[in-house]
């Protein structure tokens, strides 16, 4: 059974910075891609970065330039550093592991920015 641990989500203040990490645990295998998904309150959920096998990486619009995903293959683990947070970053953060023919999600973590 295959699982995704996150943790380091929080409340911090507008400018403030927070990193996020994965883990996984259980056998995994042929994960080409990590990333991480956010979900506030009323929207859909949506990518916020990935990072395939090699060095790939892909952000969206919003977070580009703050936001830098990393992984690490031989711990089976992705992070999220945020920096320069800003309300709207305000969601629930959730990584995925992408597979061939299978995707793993973690339970999410809360990240709220306010002052």
């Amino acid at each position: 059974q295959v699982q995704l641990v996150e943790s380091g989500g929080g409340l911090v203040q507008p400018g403030g910075s927070l990193r996020l990490s994965c883990a996984a645990s259980g056998s995994i295998f042929s994960i080409y891609a990590m990333g991480w998904y956010r979900q506030a309150p009323g929207k859909e959920r949506e990518l916020v970065a990935t990072a395939r096998s090699g060095s790939s990486t892909n952000y969206a619009d919003t977070v580009k330039g703050r936001f830098t995903i990393s992984r690490d293959n031989a711990k089976n683990t992705v992070y999220l550093q945020m920096n320069s947070l800003k309300p709207e970053d305000t969601a629930v953060y959730y990584c995925n592991f992408q597979g061939l023919s299978v995707a793993y999600w973690g339970q999410g973590t809360q990240v709220t920015v306010s002052s």
